[in-house]
Formats: structure tokens, sequence, C-alpha cells
């Protein structure tokens, strides 16, 4: 067990759902300088020292008993506490870091039904005589007994602002990946990475919808210009498949305050919801048409829409004194309300873990007080979750104009909860499964020493999970079961040359489709050089 970490000084906190004084460390962080080009670039500069580089979805811990002098060797437990009214009695929070036995998955065995690669033939054979997917460099050479191969590695050079340029979207479909980057979408083949269709947008990309609908087609918002003023109001919808354009059209103001400021994107059967700076609205994906937007005046109103697992809720501040808080669930068709859950006084939803079932990370900028809590599906509260550790997944809410994402590395299967513990910089975490009906933890599954493990779906009755990569190690892509018990190897990554570069992909997407792990950018430096782009790796 380790001392439990003090809380940074924080810079003044913004109003709104809460903040992040900066961005959670999950293993994503800035590794040595190498020799390999593509593993020295990282996305952003470092950090200032003054910038906390481990805060948790909500607020930053206090230490125990939630006293600044408590004595440091004191015993720390993240209490999420047993009920909301008892997280107002308890106060204060702290850490555990935990480590495990490290063991090794066992040997690849029999794949969850989504892991039958698909697609056009390969090019590269990874037999350590090939060109490593278009790179003069073999990242095939050299493999271990049981390694698999990288199939490509895209590399892009852009010439662009100082400050880089955003790549955030990756999306699979069938023999497809798309990537987003600055102005423009492109798909690759996911088998030998070679283009496919490019479309181009007459500004740059500031808002992706995170997943694509059955048929294949997802939301893009753009600039309305290219100048400093340019806001992002325009709104279209791509189908992956073909790199056509299905509509696109300017989001009208819903009143004079509305602030096209970090707009955030969901969708749910044929519908589109536009989250931004206090208001939100709704569009139909096959036409554009509009569906409804946040009702304004007096009550209780919606500041944005988040949707998942066939089900919409929206977040709410009410005009009261104390601006308090609600969730409501929403009819995605015609934005009506059906329920509503009134947060304890002071507190904001500062993390989305899941739609349906609605589980939030709620908490209270002033006292540092926080609680995981669990909706049924008429909005009342079921449970709380109650376990050990600092559950840091990276979706926190990070100012006054920003809605809520689900957060990527929380999955949610039926009854159970899967979330990453934070670790410190060389310190294992640990993946932990809580049963969302009593809000108990069932079991934890250690990443191993100093490495870190991140949840990416649930298939067949397996959780599935990336090891991420150490510089002269490869990454994993693991399967373990609902019930708990030993991982099974579903990838493993060479540990040869490409372990450098897959080791220094900084904040990345992450995806795992038809039996191939998809890791890319989500932002670029720019500067007119050479940089890793999308790297995939399969059998």
């Amino acid at each position: 067990m380790t001392e439990p970490p003090q809380p940074p000084n924080q810079p003044p906190t913004p109003s709104g759902y809460g903040h992040l004084p900066g961005p959670p460390q999950q293993g994503y962080g800035f590794p040595p300088q190498g020799e390999n080009p593509y593993a020295q670039q990282h996305a952003y500069p470092p950090q200032p020292p003054t910038v906390q580089q481990q805060a948790g979805p909500g607020y930053p811990p206090l230490p125990p008993g939630g006293a600044p002098g408590a004595k440091p060797k004191q015993k720390a437990v993240l209490l999420i506490a047993a009920s909301v009214a008892a997280v107002l009695v308890l106060g204060g929070v702290g850490y555990v870091a935990f480590s495990g036995d490290g063991k090794d998955p066992e040997p690849v065995a029999q794949e969850p039904t989504d892991a039958k690669p698909s697609g056009s033939p390969s090019v590269d054979k990874g037999d350590g005589n090939g060109d490593g997917g278009g790179r003069q460099a073999d990242l095939n050479a050299g493999r271990k007994q049981g390694e698999d191969k990288v199939l490509w590695l895209k590399t892009t050079k852009i010439d662009g602002p100082g400050m880089g340029v955003d790549s955030a979207g990756q999306w699979v479909v069938g023999d497809t990946v798309v990537k987003s980057v600055w102005k423009s979408l492109t798909g690759y083949g996911v088998t030998d990475g070679k283009e496919k269709w490019t479309l181009a947008f007459p500004a740059l990309i500031c808002s992706v919808a995170p997943h694509a609908t059955p048929e294949g087609r997802t939301a893009v918002m753009y600039r309305d210009g290219e100048g400093e003023g340019a806001a992002c109001t325009q709104l279209r919808v791509v189908d992956l498949k073909t790199g056509k354009e299905v509509w696109s059209k300017q989001v009208p103001k819903e009143g004079l305050f509305d602030i096209f400021t970090n707009p955030t994107l969901s969708m749910i059967g044929d519908t589109v919801t536009v989250s931004r700076g206090g208001t939100a609205s709704a569009f139909k994906i096959s036409n554009g048409d509009k569906l409804f937007a946040s009702p304004l005046g007096d009550g209780c109103n919606p500041d944005s829409y988040e949707a998942g697992n066939g089900k919409v809720i929206a977040l709410a501040t009410c005009s009261d004194e104390a601006s308090s808080a609600e969730v409501h669930g929403i009819d995605p068709v015609t934005g009506a309300k059906g329920w509503a859950f009134r947060l304890p006084a002071k507190f904001k939803v500062t993390s989305i873990y899941s739609v349906n079932p609605t589980v939030l990370d709620i908490g209270n900028e002033q006292t540092k007080q926080r609680s995981i809590v669990v909706l049924g599906p008429d909005g009342k509260q079921t449970a709380t979750l109650a376990g050990e550790g600092s559950f840091a997944v990276g979706c926190g809410d990070t100012g006054l104009f920003r809605s809520l994402a689900t957060c990527p590395s929380a999955v949610v299967d039926g009854n159970t909860l899967y979330l990453p513990t934070a670790a410190a910089a060389g310190a294992a975490n640990e993946i932990v499964a809580f049963d969302l009906a009593t809000g108990k933890d069932k079991w934890r599954t250690p990443a191993g020493d100093k490495r870190t493990l991140t949840p990416l779906k649930a298939v067949d009755g397996q959780l599935i999970a990336y090891r991420k990569a150490e510089a002269d190690q490869g990454g994993e892509v693991i399967s373990i079961p609902a019930a708990g018990g030993t991982p099974t190897a579903l990838l493993r990554h060479p540990s040869g040359p490409a372990a450098p570069i897959e080791s220094t992909f900084y904040t990345p997407k992450l995806d795992y489709v038809d039996g191939r792990f998809f890791i890319s950018s989500t932002h670029l430096r720019a500067q007119g050089q050479d940089e890793k782009l999308l790297m995939v790796f399969g059998k």
C-alpha cells in the first residue's frame, strides 16, 4: 500500500457541472524519447507542474478523513458511500493503491463471436520479411512465439496551426475503418490500410459522434468559417461505408444566449442530439429535420442530452436560488420528460458511466464529496457504488461550456459495471466489476507489474480489455469472463520495433472489432513531419 497523495493546489474553480483541474493519467503519459520517430511524437506538450495529472472523474480527493492535516500513513479508502445521504455525512475521500500478482493471461483460446476477421485480403504477412504495412521498417521483425501481427500503420504529415489539429473520430464499419483528421474523414481497408475514400469539409471538424448507426452513418460538426470568430454550428451526417454526405445544415440558435462552445453529439435510433453551452437540440439522422430543443423558461431545463443503449437522458439545471441539478429521462423523438431525479443540494453530475442503466458520478464542488449512483428505469436511486481505489476514467466535466458524454473507459453489461482504477506513474491498475443491484464490487483483475488495463466492450459474456504496451513490450487484448476468473489473451502484439510506437499513443481512441485491434491518435502536432495516426493489429 502506498501513501495517499496530497491534493495539489487547485486553480480557480469554474462553474457548471464541476471541473477537472487537469487530464487524468491512465498510463498514456509521455514516455522517454526513443530512436523511432513515430514513437517520439506526442499529441500535446507535457503539462506544467501546476496541472494535476491524476484527477478523479469528479472532484479531487482529500486525504483520509477529509482533513488537510490527516496523517499520511493512515489507511486510505475511496468510499463511494452506501447512499448519497451517507456521502453528505461522511465527507472526504482518499486513495488505496492496488498491486496484483501480475499473472499473464492464458494462451490464446476461443474468441468471442465478434472476433472473426472480415474484409479485403491483407498485404502484410507479418513473417518478418514484409514492409510493416507500408513502412520501410518491418514492424513484425523478430516476432516472438505466440505474438500476433501489426497489420498496418498509417502515418500522416500535416503543416497546420501551432496548437495542432484534432483527430478524435474513429469508426469501424464492416471492412472499413474511418478516421477524422482536421478538415476531412478518410476510410481505410481494415486489413491492408489502403485508402478507400476521403471526404473533405469546408472548415475544421470540431465535434464527432463517437459511434455509428447500424446502417453505418455518423454525425460530424464543423466550423462555419476559417476565421478566429468561426463557430461550431455546421452539422453533417456521413455514410461511412461510402464516404458520401447524407445531408448537412446549420444548427439554428435556440435563443440569444445559445453559444456553440464545445458541442457534443450523441445518437439513438433516428435521432442525433447536439448539446452545447447550456442548450441542446435534436434532429433526424435520416433527413436533418428538427425534432426538439431543450425548453426555455422557468423550472429545470435540460442543458445537454446523452444517449446510450436505447435510452436518452438529459442533464438539467433548475432556476432556483441554489441552481439545483436534475437528471431527466427523455423521449428520443419528442424530447418529453418521462422522469426526474433531483440531486442533493450543491451536487452536480461530473461523469456519466452509463445511460441505460443510468450510472452517474456526482459530486459537490465545494466540499469535495462524491458518490456514484445507480438509477432505475423510473429514475429512482436503486444503489450506490462502494469500493476501494481511485476510479479516474477521463471523462469528467472540464469547465463552464462543456456537455458530458459517456465515459469511453466505463463498460456496462447487464447488471455489471466495469471501471478501471487509476494508477500512479509506473504502478499497475485494476479493472473492478461492480454489481449494480447491490453497489458492491464483485471481482478485480490486476493489470500486472507496472501495466495498465482499459475496458473496451462486453461481448458474449466476456469483458474485452486492452493491456497497454510498454516501450519494450507489446500490448494485449484480453477477455475476462463476466463472472471473473483468469484472463485469456485474444491478441498479443509484437514486442519488437512496433512496441515503442504502440506505447506512445497519448489518450488514444481504442477499439476491438472482428478480431482486430485499432489504436489511433486523437490529436496531432501538425508541424510538417510524419506522425503516427492509426495502427491496426490482428492475426
